[in-house]
């Protein structure tokens, strides 16, 4: 592969906040969420010169270790070449740590960010090569997937490579996400859970997880029943008791909640006549959002 040319012209990406999981579509199903971090690259004369403002920015690094700067380098080395500097600048509004997909956010934006700078970058860095580098780097294909395509997406490995499917959600879809003050890191909440699950509790996320299906994508009313989930939410009860109390309570009252990914934020899957009612309750806690599902996935515009 000869060394890659890059493009001159500052680039803008704007990828969404995703909920996996989505109750008992464990480790595959993934809703992108109209709520965006947005990052500005362009080719720089040498170094790497990146700021961080919104949400994480006394925290995250701002070096080559940054992730979004992680995945840029990644996928320039997929495309054959690094150039010689970097100017990027973060604007992060999804929560980090809260189950939102954040980490999947700066994969995916770094990654399809490299792309677009290089010339060329589509034919030597095709769509399944991104979806498996950045499920390389993020461990598991559903946030990446959702946040890549939008929509609601169904994904799986097949023959050792993460594959994905978009469907479109109905229009009557509206997410409701409940975010707590504190972080509760994804690799805690994984070791919450058992090395194996009773095959009746197998069996029955087997069936929800095949109506939400149908659920979301054109039968809202069945989306309580859709949502039950036996695999890893009361495992995590240990780790972020405040999140599957509240689910508890919820659902008690009928309404579609889950743990959002590996938590602790609460998502709600509601109908469009209900959405501003189950946000402006009083949870103590947690501030809720009205959000909607983002349809675009990750886009890249021209400044």
């Amino acid at each position: 592969m000869s060394a890659p040319m890059f493009r001159a012209a500052a680039l803008r990406v704007r990828v969404p906040a995703t909920s996996a999981n989505l109750g008992p579509g464990y480790d595959s199903f993934g809703l992108a969420l109209s709520l965006g971090d947005e990052i500005v690259v362009r080719v720089a004369e040498n170094g790497l010169d990146l700021d961080v403002a919104g949400e994480g920015e006394q925290t995250v690094r701002r070096d080559h270790r940054n992730l979004v700067a992680k995945a840029m380098y990644a996928a320039f080395d997929r495309l054959g070449g690094r150039p010689r500097g970097l100017e990027v600048r973060c604007l992060n509004r999804i929560p980090h740590c809260r189950g939102l997909g954040s980490s999947a956010a700066a994969v995916v934006a770094g990654v399809l960010a490299a792309r677009s700078l290089t010339v060329g970058g589509d034919e030597r860095l095709d769509d399944d090569a991104v979806l498996a580098l950045v499920t390389s780097m993020e461990g598991h294909a559903d946030n990446v997937a959702a946040a890549v395509n939008g929509g609601f997406t169904i994904a799986w490995t097949s023959q050792g490579r993460p594959r994905a499917v978009a469907l479109e959600p109905s229009p009557a879809l509206v997410p409701v996400v409940f975010v707590p003050a504190t972080e509760v890191r994804t690799a805690k909440a994984r070791r919450a859970l058992p090395p194996s699950v009773p095959h009746g509790d197998a069996a029955v996320n087997t069936a929800r997880a095949a109506l939400l299906v149908e659920a979301i994508t054109h039968r809202p009313d069945l989306l309580f029943d859709a949502t039950a989930d036996l695999l890893h939410q009361q495992y995590r009860r240990a780790v972020m008791p405040r999140s599957v109390g509240l689910v508890d309570q919820l659902r008690s009252e009928g309404l579609a909640a889950v743990v959002s990914g590996a938590g602790p934020s609460v998502l709600v899957l509601c109908t469009d006549s209900e959405a501003d009612a189950v946000a402006s309750r009083e949870t103590r806690g947690f501030v809720s959002h009205r959000l909607a599902v983002d349809t675009d996935g990750t886009q890249l515009l021209s400044l």
